[in-house]
């Protein structure tokens, strides 16, 4: 029996932790307990070393509408500071910065602070049905902290019209514009993210989470930089054990280590 409190499920199977949003009066926002709680979900799945994949999901048709608006007005009305924002920016740190792929299974619409997660997460396949929306500057606040992380997935063009009318955007415009990877139908959803998830753990787990690092390490360096630490990090990963039996594993026509079992 679930506890009634428990706003963020978390189950692990097969090397796979499936972390779900379950607060349903209110569109699974971001509450502070499901911040809290969904902090936590991700940082024990990131410390369990049998999990090499994170998938992130929500339940019902929406996957997270945002801030929750009455904690924030409550928050407002005392003249107090609201702890939201500071504790979405170690959220979508720990998401954007985790050495394991986090795949986000998009089960219906996001507003708001659920960009900001989409934005963080490494892969993102979501339902068709699905809508979004930066609904900020239409009840007068702007999408600061989620910027951060939803910027670099846009196309600059797209992110200035959307960030500026908070016009709702379907998922096929979702993927043109950068925001998601796949759109699928509802009944295919879940074949989707396991295909991705099947293809992530065909990576040698660190090598997986260097190209992360890699990723946002070369984007931020000048090209001559960027080739000078790409060609020492390559000579690294070669000579490493992981490198070498995954060359191995190659050469014997067999499946490495970290691939063999779903155990």
């Amino acid at each position: 029996m679930s506890d009634l409190n428990e706003l963020v499920h978390h189950e692990s199977a097969a090397g796979v932790a499936r972390i779900t949003l379950d607060s349903p009066p209110n569109r699974n926002a971001l509450s502070i307990a499901l911040l809290q709680q969904l902090q936590e979900a991700l940082e024990r799945a990131l410390r369990d070393p049998e999990t090499r994949v994170i998938v992130l999901t929500g339940t019902g048709s929406v996957f997270c509408s945002g801030a929750d608006l009455r904690e924030q007005r409550d928050y407002n009305e005392r003249g107090e500071r609201s702890p939201v924002s500071g504790m979405l920016v170690d959220l979508l740190t720990l998401v954007q910065g985790a050495a394991k792929p986090i795949v986000a299974r998009i089960n219906g619409h996001a507003r708001a602070g659920g960009l900001g997660l989409i934005g963080a997460a490494d892969i993102v396949v979501s339902v068709q049905e699905a809508t979004f929306g930066f609904a900020e500057v239409r009840i007068g606040v702007v999408p600061a902290v989620i910027a951060v992380t939803t910027l670099p997935r846009l196309t600059p063009r797209a992110a200035t019209e959307l960030l500026l009318t908070g016009e709702n955007f379907d998922a096929a415009r979702a993927v043109e514009i950068g925001l998601i990877n796949r759109a699928v139908p509802g009944a295919e959803l879940d074949v989707e993210v396991d295909r991705y998830v099947e293809m992530l753990r065909l990576g040698g787990p660190e090598a997986l989470a260097i190209v992360k690092e890699m990723i946002a390490r070369v984007r931020a360096l000048p090209v001559h930089e960027a080739f000078r630490e790409m060609v020492e990090l390559s000579a690294e990963r070669f000579a490493s054990r992981e490198a070498q039996e995954g060359m191995r594993a190659f050469a014997e026509k067999r499946p490495p280590s970290w691939a063999e079992s779903r155990a």
